[in-house]
């Protein structure tokens, strides 16, 4: 009798030993994946699904660790303010989707990353620093300014946006903020200055355009809030 209680209760502990490893595992497994997402979002647009600008800092931060050229290039769209106000703010989304989709794409096949800086603002790193950045550049032009499709109010519409691009060509143990993405800055407000819908290449002297009209905080910034689609 003794041996068969005995039995009942080891059974009883192992039955209940093994329900709890089995919580406990799921629970981990649980918490595990919420810390995931939680870093992703951290360092994610929810839009688009390209870095932000804390994921572009932690990406270039893991550059400085072998230090050589980095190309950086500063996409700024032209005009997007007046496709959201004419179609809306759902359908401004869905192209910022799109752009995001067709830099990434690029970026991918450069072996960069790709990040969405606030509004219509984007920018990449690519590890690149050669004779065809004048090509790279102009291929970034290209893709964007291709037609898109878009559903608007149940119908397929065409949209065409275009971008102005500044381009530097810096040292990966350069400061994202103060150097990389200033001097494309820079370059990309010649490209705005111009009439849009070109690149053009930060050289040493290069000033801010007297003229440069801004909606809103340098992307040098890193510390600055996202203005948002409607930007």
């Amino acid at each position: 009798m003794f041996t068969t209680l005995a039995v009942i209760a080891t059974t009883t502990v192992a039955i209940v030993f093994a329900a709890w490893a089995r919580h406990a595992i799921a629970e981990t497994r649980r918490l595990r994946a919420a810390l995931t997402d939680a870093a992703w979002q951290l360092a994610h647009d929810p839009l688009t699904g390209l870095l932000n600008r804390a994921g572009l800092l932690a990406a270039h931060t893991t550059l400085t660790t072998h230090p050589h050229p980095i190309l950086v290039i500063l996409i700024d769209l032209d005009g997007f303010k007046t496709i959201n106000d004419t179609h809306g703010h759902d359908t401004g989304d869905d192209l910022l989707i799109t752009i995001a989709d067709r830099i990434e794409e690029l970026t991918d096949l450069h072996g960069g990353v790709a990040a969405r800086l606030s509004g219509d603002e984007y920018a990449t790193l690519l590890p690149v620093c050669r004779h065809d950045v004048d090509r790279i550049a102009a291929a970034f032009v290209a893709v964007i300014a291709a037609p898109t499709r878009l559903d608007i109010d149940g119908h397929l519409s065409t949209i065409a946006v275009t971008a102005s691009i500044g381009v530097a060509c810096v040292e990966s143990t350069d400061s994202l903020g103060d150097v990389a993405l200033h001097r494309a800055d820079i370059a990309m407000y010649h490209a705005k200055h111009g009439g849009g819908n070109q690149h053009v290449i930060y050289t040493p002297g290069l000033r801010m355009p007297t003229r440069a009209a801004r909606r809103g905080p340098r992307p040098r910034d890193l510390h600055s809030t996202d203005r948002g689609t409607g930007a």
